[in-house]
């Protein structure tokens, strides 16, 4: 059996006593028992993954489900969107939980401008404050950027040595010339699977192997063809079978290379 990586993913979110709306979304699909997705997981060879967190409640989630079982790591951050909660800059806490033992990331942080969820200007000061502590701490970086990145590259490009994904990787030719350029990693998901869009798909060619990682973002953005179903860390293998196929690769050594490149970035013997 092949070996994948889900380096994306909020499984850790599906425990009962939480009432958010990522856990709601896992609770609806009959989902209450993270263990039971890691297991499940583990059977169609994703037996490592990343558990990702949005805000600082979510990550103390992840890096106590990370702690706990085996083949899984956290990343510790507060996603665009939560930014507003935080009328102060939670350094103090921040430093606290990134010495925890299996954090191996920042994120996911970033800029949403899509959405717009959160104040840019509160969604700046958080970035700017992560990116300070990825700086001290040489952990890579799990970036959110949704039409955004005439300022992100600026603030980016404040801080040193900064590396990481651009998590579920959309944009265009020349964002992805620039990610390339700044140590950034491509992360890829199923949303590659169900666009309409073929210059998402034309990027999605142009991504060199060695530079690509896969991710699910589970309970969201489920792959073909398992569409209008809860997503889970299985499915990244669909969507390494479906990115295979349309870049002429194999599956093989898309699994072996995106495996290696995880390894690379996260810092975690695979």
């Amino acid at each position: 059996m092949l070996s994948f990586v889900d380096t994306h993913c909020h499984i850790h979110a599906a425990k009962p006593s939480r009432k958010d709306f990522t856990a709601n979304k896992w609770h609806e699909s009959g989902r209450k028992d993270p263990e039971e997705l890691l297991v499940s997981a583990k059977k169609f060879g994703v037996s490592r993954l990343i558990c990702v967190g949005t805000d600082l409640e979510d990550s103390r989630d992840a890096i106590e489900f990370a702690g706990k079982n085996e083949g899984v790591w956290a990343s510790l951050g507060i996603h665009p969107h939560e930014a507003a909660k935080y009328k102060e800059l939670p350094s103090a806490e921040v430093e606290k939980l990134i010495k925890k033992p299996k954090v191996v990331a920042i994120g996911e942080v970033g800029l949403d401008y899509y959405y717009e969820h959160s104040p840019r200007a509160a969604q700046i000061k958080l970035l700017e404050m992560f990116l300070g502590q990825a700086e001290e701490s040489d952990l890579p970086v799990i970036f959110h950027v949704r039409d955004a990145f005439d300022d992100f590259w600026p603030i980016l490009n404040n801080f040193k040595n900064i590396r990481g994904v651009l998590h579920s990787f959309t944009a265009d030719k020349e964002v992805l010339k620039q990610g390339l350029s700044n140590n950034l990693y491509i992360g890829l998901n199923g949303i590659m699977t169900f666009t309409k869009d073929e210059n998402q798909l034309e990027m999605a060619k142009l991504v060199p192997l060695d530079r690509l990682v896969l991710e699910t973002d589970a309970p969201y953005l489920t792959p073909k063809p398992f569409r209008g179903k809860v997503c889970r860390p299985e499915h990244v293998v669909n969507t390494a079978e479906f990115l295979a196929d349309l870049r002429g690769e194999r599956v093989e050594d898309m699994a072996k290379q995106t495996t290696k490149n995880a390894c690379n970035i996260f810092g975690i013997n695979f």
